[in-house]
């Protein structure tokens, strides 16, 4: 029965990693005033007919803290990757100069940080959301089993365990907003 047990447990821990590793990324597409090529990494180009990643049709550089640089592997990629940058809606418009793509990052005001703050705040309350989903999960399995016949002591120290699990996956979250907050108001 402990084997049941400990494949529910890790696998909450590994669905709550994975929730955190999520959050990750969509922070990193958060702009926090610097340049960051990670700000593009949902764009994609037409490129022969399929959707492609940016990064697999140009280079990807940020030559300084406001600008980014696409250089592309192909002249005749220019015009499509200008075109998948602006209906990206990432809030920055392409300057082509005929070799390269530059995209300046404006310094952010006041307003527009506090509203990035929020946006923070939003993927992080969706992140507790999935960790505290996959807890709920986790306990239901773990009460399915108890009716099965594993014992009630057993049971209270599995829900314990999950319990622990989310705890420290909440912390990850509340750290990993804080951190990126702190990035955004920092003029």
């Amino acid at each position: 029965m402990s084997e049941v047990i400990d494949s529910i447990v890790n696998e909450a821990s590994a669905q709550m990693k994975k929730a955190i590793s999520h959050l990750e990324v969509e922070l990193s597409r958060i702009r926090a005033g610097k340049a960051n090529a990670a700000i593009l990494d949902g764009v994609y180009v037409e490129y022969y007919g399929n959707p492609t990643p940016l990064a697999q049709v140009a280079n990807v550089t940020t030559p300084d803290a406001r600008t980014i640089a696409i250089q592309p592997w192909e002249k005749n990629m220019m015009s499509p990757i200008e075109k998948a940058i602006i209906a990206s809606n990432i809030g920055l418009n392409p300057q082509n100069d005929g070799t390269m793509i530059r995209l300046f990052l404006p310094p952010l005001t006041e307003e527009r940080r506090k509203e990035l703050v929020k946006r923070v705040n939003g993927e992080g309350e969706q992140s507790k959301v999935a960790v505290r989903s996959i807890r709920r999960d986790s306990i239901e399995h773990i009460k399915k089993e108890q009716k099965d016949g594993l014992s009630e002591d057993v049971a209270k120290d599995a829900e314990a365990r999950v319990q622990a699990i989310t705890d420290k996956h909440i912390l990850l979250v509340d750290q990993h907003c804080k951190d990126k907050e702190k990035e955004i108001m920092t003029v």
